[in-house]
């Protein structure tokens, strides 16, 4: 599995030019198979790998879960609770339907629809 903040945030959450982030992810495509696991929000340039994409993984949690998560695992700066609060689905959706119009997509609302695409 590749961890897109973990290739994207540079010390000190400086975030990754997006010409540069583009070759990143033209690079990490290349792999026979994988497994790309992130949405950096304004920062980031989604088309690459949704090209690329025969399946995509949509998790569309409630803002309630989302948040909860979030400050279980870390103190966030401020953007990103702006980004979590104003966050809307509907730009990930378009850029699904423009750039992987042929992969399989599965929509998560919660923990329990995992199981609906676990491997075997």
């Amino acid at each position: 599995m590749i961890e897109l903040d973990k290739i994207f945030w540079r010390p000190g959450l400086v975030p990754t030019p997006i010409d540069e982030w583009r070759r990143i992810q033209a690079t990490l495509i290349e792999q026979a198979t994988w497994i790309m696991d992130g949405d950096l929000g304004p920062y980031d340039a989604v088309e690459v790998r949704l090209r690329a994409a025969d399946t995509v993984i949509f998790l569309n949690f409630s803002i309630i879960r989302c948040a909860w998560r979030a400050r279980l695992r870390s103190r966030e700066r401020w953007d990103f609770w702006r980004w979590l609060l104003s966050y809307r689905a509907d730009p990930i959706f378009e850029a699904i339907r423009i750039h992987a119009p042929d992969a399989t997509v599965h929509v998560l609302r919660g923990p329990r629809d995992l199981a609906r695409v676990e491997s075997p």
